[in-house]
């Protein structure tokens, strides 16, 4: 995908609008140089029975990185041979936590990594005790490289945690090989997916974290997430694409759908394993650009929005019911009848509201990404439904009961294996999509 032209780096206020700079950075080196002591420090800390870092202390790290909770809910679902097709050309890289200990960075720099992100904190307890070895030994490899801090909304106030972030590795300099920190918000490593918090809630939490990394910065933090846990835990809130950019995570063959309010992605979180340790990342645009986003200075191509069908009222039929299905599935009390009425536009009108879409009460792709969820076997209720009947609708036989069985999961790895997709079992986004076709 071709980069739109980006404008010279003299047009400071036209880059100012995009990432604002800091004009003090020399704060946030003295920051850096102070760092292997203070990770250290922390890294042997005792920690206080139940915190995040006594849970790391605990030897289960693994569930506290960038995409664990993913890895637990699309195991199978990467492609390799799809992601090597929709990446050529663009420069790959990985993030790396604890877990991976000392990375040996030459060899990772010969396998032709261009930048990694490496994990700093956590909460506001915990400190990566190997983050000193893994950040500066990616850059003395030659690598691009940013701090990511593991998000705790259950345990501490966001500018406490931003600020912790920021004193302990998560600062950014415009030194050009520094990326701008990242805020890893996702499933929650155990108990409620969302920590607790509704969904207003959460968003004033992340726009907390993200407006003290600016003030303490100069830049706003990338976000990382993935589209699921965005649309289950903040609605798919439209608010931060105007500012923070875009780390996807999605393991099947393509980054969309991105969640709301973003029209493209600046990383794609592509697997939890591969040719470099950790998890596997690829950055959207050329390397000048993955240097310029070191300078804060890159907005990236729009995403591709796939095929979609649109569907509106006066419409009648599967994709109608399937419609009405997901929409129950969200809280509607539609009567599932294949009919696009009054009431389903009313229905369709109020979720696009509440999702920050355009409430014209059109099912297009922006809707039909935001209605869909993740759907696997033990899972009940309308979205599963919502499955059972596009598949009796590709020449399967199933009752639609709402209970994803056996039966339905059969039925799913045969679709998937006659639609050319990963065949196994669960129905994300690339299923939904071939589904709907």
């Amino acid at each position: 995908m071709k980069t739109p032209p980006r404008p010279a780096r003299a047009a400071t206020a036209s880059r100012a609008r995009r990432w604002p700079r800091l004009a003090t950075a020399t704060a946030a080196s003295l920051l850096l140089l102070s760092l292997a002591q203070t990770s250290a420090a922390a890294g042997t800390a005792t920690a206080p029975a139940g915190s995040a870092a006594a849970h790391h202390a605990a030897g289960d790290e693994r569930a506290h990185h960038a995409g664990s909770g993913l890895a637990g809910r699309a195991a199978g679902q990467a492609d390799p041979a799809a992601v090597r097709a929709a990446t050529a050309g663009l420069p790959k890289g990985l993030d790396v936590s604890g877990y991976q200990e000392n990375v040996n960075w030459a060899s990772v720099a010969a396998n032709g990594a261009s930048f990694a992100y490496v994990k700093a904190t956590e909460g506001t307890t915990y400190t990566s005790g190997q983050f000193s070895q893994q950040y500066n030994g990616s850059a003395a490899a030659g690598l691009i490289r940013g701090a990511y801090h593991f998000a705790r909304p259950d345990t501490s106030g966001a500018v406490a945690q931003a600020d912790f972030f920021v004193d302990h590795g998560g600062a950014w300099t415009d030194d050009g090989r520094t990326l701008p920190g990242a805020l890893d918000i996702e499933y929650a490593p155990s108990g409620n997916t969302c920590y607790g918090l509704g969904k207003s809630t959460m968003v004033s939490w992340i726009a907390a974290f993200r407006d003290e990394y600016h003030s303490r910065t100069g830049v706003y933090p990338a976000i990382y997430s993935t589209t699921d846990w965005w649309i289950t835990c903040t609605g798919n809130y439209a608010g931060f694409g105007g500012t923070s950019p875009l780390w996807i995570a999605n393991y099947g063959s393509a980054p969309t759908p991105l969640p709301n309010g973003w029209a493209g992605y600046t990383v794609w979180q592509t697997d939890d394993g591969g040719t470099f340790p950790g998890d596997q990342d690829v950055f959207n645009g050329s390397l000048d650009d993955l240097k310029a986003f070191a300078h804060a200075d890159y907005t990236p191509p729009p995403a591709q929005a796939g095929n979609w069908p649109t569907v509106s009222e006066g419409q009648s039929g599967r994709l109608v019911t399937t419609v009405q299905y997901l929409l129950n599935a969200h809280g509607a009390a539609l009567t599932v009848n294949g009919q696009f009425d009054a009431a389903t536009r009313a229905a369709v009108v109020s979720f696009q509201t509440d999702a920050g879409l355009t409430a014209d009460g059109i099912v297009g792709p922006s809707t039909w990404q935001s209605l869909i969820s993740y759907v696997k076997e033990g899972d009940s209720g309308p979205a599963t439904k919502a499955v059972q009947a596009e598949l009796n609708e590709h020449g399967a036989a199933l009752e639609v009961d709402g209970e994803f069985g056996a039966a339905t999961r059969a039925a799913v790895v045969s679709f998937q294996s006659g639609a050319g997709l990963t065949a196994d079992g669960i129905v994300g986004p690339n299923t939904w999509q071939a589904l709907l076709a």
